[in-house]
């Protein structure tokens, strides 16, 4: 979440007149994340969320998005439900973009989660999973391991001292991820973009998943790959540790549901290579181009560089929990 575009009053009011939001309405920005501009949106008895699509969402795209949270929405998944308008339509256009209004969540997201935290996480992970396998819609993964070598053309190295350090590695890691991806592992509808800021907890409860806006058909074990780089390493200093007892925790919780395949296992390093390089490379990209007006914390490369070193100093799934 993040704010590149600037509303006002007025813009709220014709908002609030489509989707009949409440009385006494009151906003603000919200600055955490990067991708999408976010309003909270208040009345006097309820809270919305404005989110106005940015760069990397396609318009094509919005609909799934859309329809995912219905969906889940309605099987008691606990995620945001999209508003439909006055004509039933969920999206609509503000300052010349895509935009919708959506539930609001209780809860908040935690800086550090625990271990049991990551027990609940992993076991909500597969409830998920396990609900879309039903689902009859699907969308390709825009930013899957087979699509990232355009964004890492376009990324102007010496623009930056410190994304300049990175380039061989880049391209190399890169290109050796690629040759050792998988093949006809598990797949369906994957989130593709829990990080901490992206998961609700309630009184330590877990209360439930925002954001979906990244979310794809792709392997379910990339999903797991994806929370052990966001969740499950320590910053101590300015390091970033990986922590074996938290991954562990996570996968007792997704298997609480829903096994994991011994050939998921014996990809997890791959997966987890990938699932770090795909951040490195969109952190690597918005370092160098996010606008000074955005009112935003750009998120620092350096910690996905040294996640994926620690990758690639593993090779076996036993070496993740033990």
């Amino acid at each position: 979440m993040a704010v590149y575009t600037k509303i006002n009053d007025k813009d709220i009011s014709i908002i609030n007149k489509k989707f009949k939001l409440g009385r006494n309405v009151k906003f603000h920005g919200i600055k955490k994340g990067i991708e999408n501009t976010n309003y909270l949106i208040k009345t006097e008895k309820k809270k919305f969320i404005l989110t106005i699509f940015e760069k990397r969402v396609n318009s094509s795209d919005l609909p799934f998005f859309m329809k995912l949270m219905d969906l889940l929405s309605l099987i008691k998944n606990v995620c945001p439900k999209p508003l439909k308008d006055n004509h039933g339509k969920y999206l609509f256009r503000i300052k010349n973009k895509n935009a919708c209004i959506v539930s609001f969540l209780s809860g908040k997201d935690k800086n550090k989660l625990t271990n049991q935290n990551c027990f609940e996480v992993g076991k909500n992970i597969a409830m998920m999973h396990k609900a879309t396998k039903n689902f009859k819609i699907k969308r390709s993964n825009s930013m899957g391991i087979n699509k990232l070598n355009p964004l890492l053309d376009s990324i102007k190295f010496k623009k930056s001292k410190l994304i300049l350090s990175y380039k061989d590695f880049l391209f190399n890691n890169l290109k050796d991820i690629k040759k050792n991806w998988p093949k006809n592992l598990p797949s369906g509808i994957i989130h593709a973009d829990l990080f901490v800021d992206n998961i609700f907890f309630k009184k330590n409860k877990f209360s439930g998943f925002i954001d979906f806006y990244f979310s794809a058909n792709d392997y379910y074990a990339y999903e797991l790959a994806i929370c052990i780089n966001a969740l499950c390493f320590d910053k101590k200093k300015s390091k970033f540790i990986i922590n074996k007892q938290k991954i562990k925790y996570l996968i007792k919780g997704y298997e609480k549901i829903q096994k994991i395949s011994r050939k998921e296992k014996d990809n997890l390093n791959i997966l987890c290579r990938g699932a770090a390089i795909r951040y490195l490379l969109t952190r690597a990209f918005d370092y160098i181009n996010t606008p000074k007006t955005a009112l935003i914390k750009i998120k620092d490369p350096r910690e996905y560089y040294q996640k994926l070193v620690a990758h690639n100093k593993i090779s076996t799934f036993k070496e993740y929990i033990h």
